[in-house]
């Protein structure tokens, strides 16, 4: 084999090792990011989503359902136009309440229910994601802005 054949194989092989590298690393980030939705968001989307993502929005007054036997909880989330209903298994943040804004990170199922791994509570009323801020406002519906999260 000739030098240059050489140089052009060990080029060859840097370039193909560093094509693998990017599409590992491209793929890492893809299976770690969450994405956000409103309710009205996901009650527009077309087919179901195979992943987890978060919806946010403010607990609808009346809306929570605990059962007394377990840490199941079931309450609705909206943006003041649509609201989706979410079952959570877990203990509540301690500032989860109905009229709070509140992020819930999970899948959809096939019947319309968003079943939570994880609910964020706002902290105080200064803060809200900028997608839910807005869609609140569009809907009509005054909210805070809050200063963060408490998760369970």
């Amino acid at each position: 084999m000739k030098k240059r054949h050489k140089r052009l194989a060990i080029v060859l092989g840097v370039l193909a090792g560093a094509v693998v590298a990017t599409a590992l690393v491209l793929n890492a980030f893809r299976d770690s990011m969450v994405f956000f939705v409103t309710p009205s968001e996901m009650v527009a989307m077309e087919e179901i989503p195979d992943r987890t993502f978060r919806i946010g929005g403010l607990v609808e007054a009346g809306s929570v359902q605990r059962d007394t036997a377990s840490t199941l909880v079931m309450f609705r989330v909206t943006d003041g136009a649509e609201g989706v209903p979410v079952v959570y298994d877990g203990i509540l943040p301690n500032l989860f309440r109905e009229g709070q804004g509140v992020v819930a990170e999970g899948r959809l199922e096939g019947d319309g229910t968003f079943q939570a791994n994880k609910v964020l509570a706002r902290h105080d009323e200064e803060y809200m994601p900028p997608e839910a801020q807005e869609a609140i406002e569009r809907a009509g519906h005054p909210s805070g802005a809050g200063g963060g999260y408490d998760s369970q």
